[in-house]
């Protein structure tokens, strides 16, 4: 039998379960590189973490592995229903609380800032530690963009809708809840799921969409339903968001890189200006905060630059065991990854 250690976390309500041991080396010598390994030939790890009788989908797994980067403290690779973002911010602010809390990077009182390795690449971020417990995490949002804005598709069942399309470490479809008759709140949550699935099997079969430097990252896995924006102070804007995964997972959370999205549809749409900021506000009334720092151009694109505000709480530390005669266990590429498998 073998095991591996987990530290459980969730950050705006997003159970991440980041694996902190029993993890043989990965081949790879960048952690893009060793994401697109497990992706390609060992994907038992993501299969057993994210299904009964160990997970369930609405879950994410983050993978820490030793830093490439020199600059960076760790490592880590993330795990969702849909496959392997590079990116996440819900997923890297509850890793930075799990470097933290193992010792992996020495916490200290007050303020301090450190670098992480997501397949992005490096990822800097700023967290806040008050009598030993981390309070709050500041991390850098991917370079978003608006690849499309205001298009229609025809939807069945829902008829034409509007939508945009951003990318802030996937690409999303960005939709307004309003328009489709939503209030955003919890009860809606079914069908928020059966609306969302349905426009973004639409765009699946008329739209691919490519990155200016990534090229073909794959189909259009998200969906952003936005509620309207209030004002709560000069540039301090706030506002009820929902973010949905093919195939049919709605986020506890925001999500970090919904977040992202939204920042770049408002200043496109000139809502939005550097130091301004954004709350989103979740089914379950978790909140992240999205700040504009500024933007730059890249080819046809002006790219905003961001970072995603929130905090994430250690829920429990535990050993996985895993027996590869248990029927409902698939140890197949779990071989491949996990130290002492099999015996």
């Amino acid at each position: 039998m073998a095991s591996f250690s987990l530290m459980d976390t969730h950050a705006g309500g997003d159970v991440s379960r980041i694996v902190t041991g029993g993890i043989k080396p990965l081949p790879g010598d960048t952690v893009r590189a060793q994401m697109e390994y497990l992706r390609d030939q060992a994907d038992g790890l993501r299969r057993l973490l994210l299904t009964e009788p160990h997970g369930i989908p609405e879950m994410s797994v983050d993978l820490l592995v030793p830093a490439c980067d020199p600059q960076a403290a760790a490592g880590y690779i993330i795990m969702e229903v849909m496959g392997y973002p590079i990116y996440s911010g819900s997923n890297t602010l509850c890793t930075a609380t799990a470097v933290l809390e193992t010792g992996l990077v020495e916490k200290r009182e007050g303020r301090q800032s450190f670098n992480l390795e997501a397949p992005a690449g490096l990822v800097q971020v700023e967290a806040q530690v008050e009598n030993n417990v981390v309070t709050s995490v500041t991390c850098e949002g991917l370079p978003s963009y608006i690849d499309t804005h205001r298009a229609r598709i025809e939807v069945p069942g829902l008829g034409e809708i509007t939508y945009s399309v951003a990318y802030s470490g996937g690409f999303y479809a960005l939709v307004d809840a309003s328009e489709l008759g939503f209030d955003l709140v919890l009860e809606e949550q079914d069908r928020l799921t059966a609306c969302a699935h349905a426009i973004v099997d639409a765009i699946q079969l008329q739209h691919s969409y490519s990155h200016y430097l990534l090229g073909d990252v794959g189909p259009l896995p998200f969906l952003h339903f936005m509620g309207p924006v209030e004002t709560v102070a000069p540039g301090r804007y706030r506002s009820r968001s929902t973010t949905y995964v093919h195939p049919r997972v709605i986020c506890r959370s925001t999500t970090g890189t919904g977040t992202s999205a939204r920042l770049a549809l408002m200043h496109l749409q000139g809502d939005l200006m550097p130091g301004d900021s954004l709350e989103t506000v979740s089914l379950r009334d978790t909140r992240f905060t999205g700040t504009m720092l500024g933007t730059h151009q890249q080819g046809t694109h002006q790219v905003l630059e961001n970072t995603i505000s929130g905090r994430s709480h250690v829920l429990n530390q535990t050993t996985i065991n895993i027996d590869c005669e248990d029927p409902m266990i698939d140890c197949s590429d779990l071989l491949k990854v996990i130290h002492n498998a099999g015996t």
